[in-house]
């Protein structure tokens, strides 16, 4: 597999930080396994070092994460998250026990609280997100069974943030401008994982490309974790209607010619990204988009 950190006198992003692939729906869908399965060994060919995929809601740890494994040689799978309401503790240190019993070293544990409306649908109370993290954190330090720089918290603001660096590998924002990369960066200092999300369509039509954008950005743009934090950096409410204003769109999701997606994914790295989760969308959503990844992986990484 080729190695995603290049020479330091590269002139690519990765030169400077690991390229990683966010996967979409289709990965986890069940009648598409094989589908997702051979996917995974093209995405480990084209040299991306890790890919981040949804854990999901249902409880423990999605299976998806130990067939891709199985499917690939080196490459690494990583939740992007696992919620602590949907799996308790003792699911989550089982569940990554037995991947690094098969997988050793291949398997990275992203922990997130998700958001309340999704959480009070199951039932659960969602008055004390931050609270739910630590007693999860304490309770697999308590076990010993997954150690620190084996997992990774989903954090946005400070608070979160400050969690991330002082009680695991790092952290794993998602739908975050450059800048809130920057502002991370400062929070976990040197030395802990910072490794957003970066959706981006590879579309240089700019009216085809905002819509596949907004159709993205429209359920996250009802979600107060994701809106609150884009307050920090200077959006509001009229940048959140109707799927997004063109100024926020075009910050988030960066789009167009594979250069320009290139310099769009630039800026986290600039930013203090080591690692950018790049999730390419597309117009049906449903979508194994292997020559965006592969031209974009060529670009980024070589």
């Amino acid at each position: 597999m080729t190695d995603p950190l290049l020479a330091p006198d590269s002139t690519k992003p990765a030169a400077r930080a690991r390229i990683s692939l966010w996967g979409g729906a289709p990965w986890a869908d069940p009648a598409r396994r094989e589908d997702a399965r051979a996917a995974a060994r093209e995405v480990e060919a084209f040299g991306y070092a890790r890919i981040w995929l949804s854990g999901g809601f249902d409880p423990g740890l999605h299976p998806v994460f130990g067939e891709l494994l199985e499917a690939t040689e080196e490459i690494g799978v990583a939740s992007g998250i696992v919620s602590v309401y949907a799996a308790t503790p003792e699911q989550t240190r089982e569940g990554f026990a037995d991947l690094e019993r098969r997988h050793p070293g291949r398997f990275l544990l992203g922990l997130g609280n998700s958001h309340a409306a999704i959480v009070e649908r199951s039932g659960q109370d969602y008055s004390k997100p931050y609270s739910r993290t630590v007693e999860h954190l304490d309770a697999l330090d308590a076990d010993g069974g997954v150690p620190r720089e084996r997992r990774a918290l989903a954090a946005l603001g400070p608070r979160m943030l400050h969690l991330a660096r002082e009680r695991s590998l790092g952290a794993h924002p998602y739908f975050t401008p450059p800048a809130h990369t920057s502002s991370a960066r400062e929070v976990l200092g040197e030395g802990a994982l910072l490794a957003p999300e970066v959706a981006v369509v590879h579309e240089s039509d700019p009216v085809r490309a905002r819509e596949v954008a907004r159709r993205y950005a429209t359920g996250y743009l009802s979600l107060p974790n994701y809106t609150n934090n884009l307050r920090r950096f200077g959006y509001g409410d009229e940048d959140f209607a109707d799927g997004g204003s063109d100024r926020l769109v075009d910050e988030l999701i960066p789009w167009g010619d594979t250069a320009t997606v290139v310099a769009g994914i630039a800026r986290h790295v600039d930013a203090g990204a080591d690692e950018v989760a790049v999730q390419v969308l597309t117009a049906s959503g449903d979508e194994f988009p292997l020559r965006s990844w592969h031209e974009l992986a060529q670009a980024l990484i070589g």
